[in-house]
């Protein structure tokens, strides 16, 4: 009985959480001679609620997120910053989250949280249709892909998040540590992940992981008890301490810079999850209502 009282705290938690009203907005983002700026606000969703966690499609110039309907059930929709269209990609009894394109490019991979306090972890044809369950075997809350068969997953375990390694292929499922936050990302031109580390509470830390080898190792300091991050395909990283934007890059310093916004703009607040493009030309921000 008190493997089931555990999940359903945890899933509690997640979806109070949840309930927080954001918005997505979309900026320009320009990287160059050791500068960032970003400019030209636009606000793509401008929905009363939850709508959260961009992904970018890594060719399409569409970006996924998920979204809360008026039932409270959290679907995957998706913007087309060229048309300036919102469709639904999912319209389910269940509630999708952290969309996330798999690297063939011909799904969408996210998590799928039923009524009775599952957490799978499934994907769906970018074009629509039914999902295939790839992992049931945790609560699943956050996943970043390795390859088309290998990936890194936040696993929901008591109050903090465990990190596995998981072959979905082979079926091997390796701990890696616990205390993580939710910020899982691929580290461009370089066969490494990136995990956030909360184990020592005064100071967060980036953290690599190689996939081969299975080693990590530190590359950086958070900002200040902060877990949200993206990485330009230059490989500086972006993070945020709520009201502004910095970048830090880890190859040459140790120092987080600010990023200059270049309209006037005062909508930046509560400033949680980022997500780039892969053409480094678009920034997705999440602000709070």
């Amino acid at each position: 009985m008190k493997k089931l009282l555990i999940p359903f705290f945890l899933l509690s938690c997640v979806l109070a959480q949840s309930q927080t009203g954001t918005e997505i907005y979309l900026f320009d983002i320009k990287i160059e001679n050791d500068q960032v700026s970003i400019s030209n606000p636009q606000n793509i969703t401008n929905h009363e609620g939850y709508d959260n966690q961009p992904n970018f499609h890594g060719t399409d110039p569409v970006i996924y997120y998920a979204s809360f309907d008026n039932e409270g059930r959290s679907d995957i929709k998706y913007f087309n910053y060229q048309t300036l269209e919102t469709r639904n990609l999912t319209i389910t009894p269940e509630r999708e989250y952290s969309p996330t394109l798999t690297p063939d490019g011909k799904f969408i991979s996210c998590i799928i949280q039923r009524d009775n306090g599952a957490q799978d972890l499934g994907k769906y044809p970018v074009e629509g249709g039914q999902p295939i369950i790839l992992s049931n075997k945790y609560l699943i809350g956050y996943h970043a892909w390795i390859d088309e068969s290998k990936l890194l997953a936040y696993v929901l375990l008591d109050d903090m998040g465990e990190l596995h390694y998981i072959d979905l292929k082979s079926g091997e499922d390796l701990i890696i540590t616990t205390k993580i936050g939710r910020s899982l990302h691929k580290i461009p031109s370089r066969n490494r992940m990136s995990y956030i580390d909360k184990s020592l509470s005064e100071n967060w830390r980036i953290n690599s992981f190689d996939p081969i080898t299975r080693i990590t190792s530190t590359i950086a300091s958070t900002l200040a008890l902060r877990e949200d991050l993206c990485w330009t395909r230059n490989g500086l990283m972006l993070m945020s301490d709520g009201d502004q934007l910095y970048f830090l890059n880890p190859e040459s310093s140790n120092e987080w810079k600010p990023v200059q916004i270049n309209d006037e703009f005062n909508g930046l607040k509560g400033i949680t999850r980022l997500a780039i493009n892969s053409e480094n030309n678009k920034l997705a921000i999440v602000v709070s209502e």
